[in-house]
């Protein structure tokens, strides 16, 4: 039965992880929308994590770029796609086409994508196209690619509802991909299903498996080679598949016994116990039904290809693979990193799942009628922005990401990107870090955001599903799609760039994953290449291979049939894990990078909700207790990181979750956000030899103590820039914006800056200067515009409490005397369930009220009752709260 939806509801897709999840907008009339989970989406029936429930917080203009502009001057989009045409062009002429580059995004639609690689490939002549999502899943591509002989993801979600066991490798699943996790934790409460998590630190979402590994870093080939021995050794192969649709079998076994030539091997190359190891084993082995998922920790490896074919080795071996509950499962990171895989956004690819054969650059150029089409591969990402720096590639048309942020190295690229010639940034925000960097010609270019484009992506699972526009466009803001169109013809080729809606550009895409494949190809959208406008406007949610003849197939590979040349699956021989970290004296730690729970990327959509800002509020550096005790640090102090590449000053968490000698740091903070705090500085990057993904989960590092005089906060309706030698961080905050930050200044200098900053309003005051404290408050009249607190460094003051206050406007008396004085009654504590606001001091009150359980938890102040994945955070509030009232 159908749910009723409002008329002015629109079914859409969430623009955050690769999970894929259906949302019903319902625009407010004012350039808002409230959000909520679509219930008849197969990817998520309904529900949202906190990311998506709050994207209604995220659609202000503020900060959008709304206008074209050349070189910091406002043009009309006539001029600035006449300074991008006449640009390429030149570059052209004088360099050659390849010295022209698309860097492209997971977070552009599927038509976007497609008008690009069109561009590039088939009528410049550049075969410099490739896409962030090169930091994100392209080792699985290659895996896949080579184990299949195409780039299959193998099963689908309906697989995590029936495993009996579930392995979760380099993947905190219940943060990144939480909708999925609650599928999981469902799956065990329902049939009894077990929770393998393989990780060298201990998660949130190791925190509630059955099992956790605690492998070293760079170790999951010699555990994944260790178990097919172990599988062949016991007799758990499953004949046919290790000999007819299979080849190279032998080979690799041989190499696995080789890198693990027993069990007291396996433990020394992964730190694990022989108990533990054979536990995983044992498991594993007399379980049928197994799904084991893998995610950036196996892919953003300079070993990520090998890691992901030792996992598909262990599933061809047994022969779960395609068949319900089973399988190999890459999950991706990005909303369209799928999408932008078919059609072929990556350099070592074509179009539709081709490569380079001649036969298929033949049947592109043929299909494109494409004069110039390329006929071999590009530079992968970190390849690309090198090739900048020596001044190969001239021209530069970034899209929907932030490379400077994100990038391994990124103080190079930073630098890099001054010599170009011509540097185009497509972009949602003015102030992000590519943003604001400059070549010598620069062009912005301002696309639609979520909420106003249309079009398809494709989720984890190979189904596609279309992002509806509820939203005007703002400004004079364009579809993507639109722009690399507009400039197709400027150079020459308007037959081949007519496109009239995105339905034309979804149409010609599924007509060229048809053309000439008969089902030779996985990639096949025939069923949808006639869809007429209204048709493609009501299309639901489809998984692909969809042929003009014959139905969905939700699994592959069941029949032991493969898109390999002679249609058999191969085995891989891996390499053996390379974990000399390359650690000194001088850099003794492993720095990690990952994601939180509430932000995305670079924080240029959540960071604008201040649930979302709540939980994590400042950059920090995960370290272990004994490190911190090692290197003079304590909770909640700052330390500077530093690898061979660059350097950031982090908040400390001291945290048993990661191993010693590790150090784990989050991807999220930019210049935009933060004074010292962009990761992407600090990484390596190392490419993995097959896939071209950087290593980011592996720089040798060392960390010291930073010591500020004093600490404070800064809460403002507007936000405040800060002295350039504080170290600072920016979140919103309800009514507003905050600012921790930490400097030399003394108090005195805080009072003068104060009174600088809101000359013309009525500061309220109280200093104890001879202490170092100092608190302000500013009003314009009655209203509320600003509070500051400051004190020592080791008594930093707590801002829970000024935040629930300046969140009134317009304060009474006793509110203007708390915050004053820094104490408040409102105050409810960090946030930890940011889908429902709930905070600390909620949760442990209702478990001092009798709540002794999560459930009970959840039924007192609904913390932990959407998505979920605050629920390993209230698990670990439930013993100490006990405990305190026991005492």
């Amino acid at each position: 039965m159908t749910a009723h939806v409002p008329e002015q509801t629109v079914r859409t897709t969430c623009p955050y992880c690769g999970v894929g999840c259906g949302v019903l907008a319902t625009p407010d009339g004012q350039g808002g929308a409230t959000v909520a989970g679509d219930p008849e989406h197969p990817a998520n029936l309904g529900r949202l994590c906190s990311k998506g429930s709050a994207l209604g917080e995220t659609l202000s203009l503020e900060n959008r770029l709304l206008h074209p502009q050349v070189d910091g001057v406002r043009q009309s989009w006539e001029s600035a796609l006449g300074t991008v045409a006449g640009g390429l062009r030149k570059v052209a002429e004088q360099h050659g086409p390849d010295a022209i580059a698309f860097y492209l995004s997971g977070q552009l639609l599927t038509e976007d994508y497609y008008v690009a690689n069109k561009l590039a490939k088939g009528f410049i002549g550049t075969p410099h196209v490739d896409t962030n999502s090169r930091l994100c899943m392209s080792s699985a591509v290659a895996a896949h690619r080579r184990a299949f002989g195409s780039d299959t993801v193998p099963g689908c979600y309906e697989d995590l509802d029936e495993a009996d066991l579930i392995v979760l490798t380099g993947s905190n699943t219940a943060w990144c991909h939480p909708i999925l996790f609650r599928r999981m934790v469902d799956a065990r409460a329902k049939r009894g299903t077990k929770l393998v998590v393989i990780d060298p630190r201990r998660t949130q979402t190791g925190e509630e498996a059955d099992l956790f590994l605690g492998l070293k870093p760079g170790s999951d080939t010699a555990l994944f080679s260790g178990l097919l021995v172990h599988l062949a050794d016991t007799n758990m192969l499953a004949a046919r598949f290790a000999a007819d649709p299979t080849a190279g079998f032998e080979a690799a076994l041989a190499r696995a016994r080789l890198i693990v030539p027993d069990r007291a091997a396996v433990a020394r190359l992964t730190g694990l116990t022989d108990a533990e190891i054979g536990a995983f084993y044992d498991l594993f082995a007399r379980t049928e039904r197994v799904v084991t998922a893998f995610s950036m920790g196996v892919n953003q490896s300079a070993q990520g290809t090998d890691k992901g074919n030792a996992i598909i080795n262990c599933h061809l071996a047994t022969g779960r693979i395609g068949r319900p509950g089973m399988g190999p499962f890459s999950l991706t990171g990005q909303p369209n990193a799928m999408g932008g895989r078919e059609v072929g956004g990556l350099a070592n690819m074509l179009a539709a799942h081709m490569h380079f054969a001649p036969e298929e650059v033949d049947r592109v150029r043929r299909f494109w009628n494409a004069p110039n089409i390329i006929t071999g591969e590009g530079m992968k990402a970190v390849a690309l922005f090198e090739a900048i720096q020596r001044g190969k590639i001239k021209a530069l048309w970034v899209m929907g990401t932030n490379p400077i942020v994100s990038m391994p190295r990124a103080d190079l690229i930073k630098a890099a990107i001054a010599k170009l010639d011509l540097y185009v940034v497509s972009e949602v925000v003015a102030d992000s870090d590519t943003a604001r960097a400059t070549g010598r010609r620069t062009v912005l270019l301002p696309a639609l955001a979520w909420g106003e484009k249309d079009g398809t992506v494709t989720n984890s699972e190979r189904r596609i599903s279309r992002q509806r526009r509820f939203l005007k466009a703002p400004g004079e803001a364009r579809p993507d799609w639109v722009a690399l169109a507009d400039v197709g013809r400027r150079l020459g080729h308007g037959h081949a760039f007519g496109f009239t809606s995105t339905a034309a550009v979804f149409r010609q895409h599924a007509s060229l994953s048809a053309f000439e494949n008969n089902g030779t190809r996985d990639f096949d959208l025939g069923g949808l290449a006639d869809l007429s406008d209204a048709a493609y406007e009501a299309n639901a949610p489809v998984q692909w291979p969809l042929p003009k003849r014959g139905g969905i197939r939700p699994r592959l590979f069941a029949d032991g049939r493969f898109y390999t040349f002679d249609g058999r699956a191969r085995f891989v021989a891996v390499q053996a894990p390379a974990l000399a970290q390359a650690v000194s004296a001088e850099r003794p730690l492993v720095l990690n990078t990952g994601r939180v729970r509430d932000h995305w990327h670079t924080m240029t959509r959540t960071g604008k909700s201040q649930r979302l800002s709540a939980h994590r509020a400042v950059p920090f550096v995960e370290v272990h207790p004994d490190d911190a005790a090692r290197f003079g640090l304590t909770d909640g102090a700052i330390a500077a990181v530093s690898t061979e590449h660059g350097s950031a000053e982090l908040e400390v968490m001291v945290s048993a979750g990661v191993a010693p000698g590790s150090l784990f740091m989050p991807m999220h903070w930019s210049d935009a956000t933060a004074s010292k705090a962009r990761v992407g500085a600090l990484a390596r990057g190392v490419p993995d030899p097959v896939s071209g993904q950087p290593e980011l989960k592996a720089t040798p590092a060392t960390l010291a103590p930073v010591a500020y005089r004093a600490r404070g906060y800064l809460l403002s309706r507007e936000p405040v820039a800060s002295p350039p030698d504080w170290w600072w961080a920016r979140a919103a905050v309800a009514g507003g914006w905050g600012l921790l930050f930490a400097t030399q200044d003394g108090s005195r200098e805080i009072a003068m800056l104060m009174r600088g900053l809101f000359q013309g309003c009525e500061l309220a005051e109280y200093a104890d200067h001879a202490r170092g404290r100092y608190r302000c408050a500013v009003y314009d009249g009655s209203r509320l515009v600003a509070c500051l607190a400051y004190a020592p460094g080791e008594a930093r003051p707590d801002w829970e409490a000024a935040k629930a206050l300046f969140a009134l406007d317009v304060p009474e008396t006793p509110e203007r005397r708390a915050l004053l004085s820094g104490r408040a009654a409102t105050a409810m504590g960090p946030v930890v369930c940011a889908c429902h606001g709930v905070g600390l001091d909620v949760i442990n009150a209702a478990i001092a009220a009798g709540a002794h359980s999560v459930e009970a938890v959840g039924a007192a102040c609904k913390a932990g009752t959407n998505c979920g994945s605050c629920i390993p955070e209230i698990r670990k509030l439930l013993p100490d709260a006990l405990a305190r009232s026991a005492a």
